[in-house]
């Protein structure tokens, strides 16, 4: 594809826009990997707590470290999300800065926060026993 097909735009202007793409792709894989330990953690959590309520192998099972563990998940897994979207909100603020222009809030932040809502939603059924978990 050559630039003519896209007259409006030049080489610089590309390159940003494609630097922001790669910094969105980045807190992606950030979102994936703290959504799949907040799951795994809760996930690790009900199941000793569904073994411990049904008498099955409870004597097998004692003791809090699959309470801990899956918490500690949980935990981890929601804060990873707050750097993240930290140092991609400092790279796109000074991609802005250099182009001395304003980007629209991205799709991927929206999507950041509601996943560390979920997690801190997790962390209070664990400690508190509080919500539809």
């Amino acid at each position: 594809m050559t630039q003519e097909s896209y007259p409006s735009m030049n080489t610089t202007e590309l390159a940003v826009e494609r630097s922001r793409l790669a910094a969105d792709r980045t807190l992606m894989a950030w979102i994936r990997t703290s959504l799949s330990m907040i799951s795994f953690g809760f996930t690790i959590f009900k199941f000793f707590q569904y073994i411990a309520e049904s008498g099955t192998m409870a004597s097998r099972w004692g003791g809090n470290g699959p309470r801990h563990m899956g918490s500690v998940l949980v935990i981890l897994g929601t804060m990873l999300l707050v750097p993240a979207t930290l140092q991609y909100r400092s790279f796109i603020r000074m991609l802005e800065r250099q182009m001395k222009a304003k980007f629209p809030v991205s799709l991927v932040q929206y999507t950041a926060a509601l996943i560390a809502m979920i997690g801190l939603g997790a962390l209070a059924n664990f400690f508190f026993r509080f919500g539809p978990f």
